[in-house]
Formats: structure tokens, C-alpha cells, sequence
């Protein structure tokens, strides 16, 4: 689905995430959603083996905070977030797994 077609509703994750990859063309973007998405899993950890789960504020600071540096300073784009808010969210998970995997460069 090109950016023309992106304003229609997406009927699946599956016809989502090829928008989402090319909402995240810039590598810059993908490696700030990388660390960010790092953090994130850090701070989880660390907040239940502490049992501090006030940790648990920097989740969204640490996730968010890094893809929209991305998105507005990089990509130069309005993160995907703002008009799908669930499929971006699976999107981040599926994009971090895949650049692990080697599927999708950093």
C-alpha cells in the first residue's frame, strides 16, 4: 500500500505492517525505535526484579521519546501512532523482532 492509499483503513495487521516499514524508511528512525524499544524491555526488567514498579512511568517516556525523535527529526513524518495506535504498537514489536532476526536493517 503506497502513502496515497494510507488515509483508508487498514483491514489487518498484515496489510498494515508494509506501511508501517515504509513509515520507517529513514535508518536513523529504526535505530532510535531500536534503542527505544531496548529501554523499554530494560525498564521492565528492572522494575520487576526491584520490584520498583514507579519505574514503570519511563516506559512510555523511553518508547515514545525515541520514535518521535525519530520521526520528526529524521523520517520527517507524523509518527503512525497518532492515526493507529494498535497497529503501531504491534508494529514496533514485529519491527524490533525483525531487526534482530536480520530481516529489516538497522
Amino acid at each position: 500500500m503506497d502513502k496515497a492509499n494510507a488515509a483508508a483503513r487498514f483491514q489487518s495487521f498484515k496489510e498494515f505492517y508494509p506501511f508501517y516499514l515504509q513509515e520507517h524508511a529513514n535508518s536513523t528512525c529504526r535505530r532510535l525505535h531500536f534503542i527505544g524499544s531496548t529501554l523499554v524491555l530494560l525498564i521492565i526488567i528492572i522494575a520487576a526484579v526491584r520490584g520498583n514498579y514507579g519505574l514503570l512511568w519511563f516506559v512510555p517516556l523511553a518508547g515514545y521519546g525515541f520514535a518521535w525523535i525519530g520521526h520528526f527529526f529524521f523520517e520527517h513524518n507524523r509518527p503512525a501512532t497518532f492515526k493507529y495506535p494498535l497497529y503501531s504498537l504491534l508494529g514496533d514489536w514485529v519491527m524490533y523482532r525483525d531487526m534482530l532476526a536480520g530481516r529489516v536493517r538497522f
